[in-house]
């Protein structure tokens, strides 16, 4: 099976850059283990990046107030609401899913999203908040488990 783990986020916007950090954490532990990439896309240009992989994980940050920051929120695609979009250049996970299958893509069937709750996804610096830094570590830990989960022999 073809895994695939993808960092989002912008690199010179404080916290937003914690899955891209995290991606880059990751290539220097899991070498050879999985693909392991990063991007400052979003929307439907993402999608060619999850052609030829059967599972994936999503790293983000994500800022909802409703978590303490530095808390690892794990999602499904299917807790992630269809959006109306302005332009499709806006459109999210699900309506990249549905155009995925409607175009026969190989495209994984296994999508975790593992975002952490951060309070500082705005401001223009190279640097993380003190808890998107904690969190980074925990974020890193949950994305190692579930790799080991998905390696297990049947």
């Amino acid at each position: 099976m073809k895994t695939l783990v993808l960092g989002l986020g912008n690199d010179i916007l404080a916290d937003d850059a914690v899955g891209i950090l995290t991606a880059r954490a990751l290539k220097d532990e899991e070498k050879g283990q999985v693909e392991i990439n990063e991007s400052a896309l979003h929307g439907l240009a993402l999608l060619e990046l999850f052609i030829g992989y059967d599972r994936a994980i999503i790293i983000d940050a994500i800022q909802t107030g409703q978590y303490e920051p530095g808390t690892v929120i794990e999602l499904e695609p299917a807790d992630l609401g269809a959006v109306t979009a302005p332009s499709p250049h806006y459109s999210g996970l699900p309506e990249m899913l549905h155009i995925a299958g409607e175009l026969n893509l190989h495209f994984p069937k296994e999508i975790k999203i593992l975002a952490l709750e951060v309070e500082d996804p705005y401001s223009v610096r190279e640097s993380l908040t003190v808890s998107a830094q904690e969190g980074m570590l925990k974020l890193k830990e949950m994305v190692k488990k579930q790799l080991r989960i998905w390696n297990e022999p049947d």
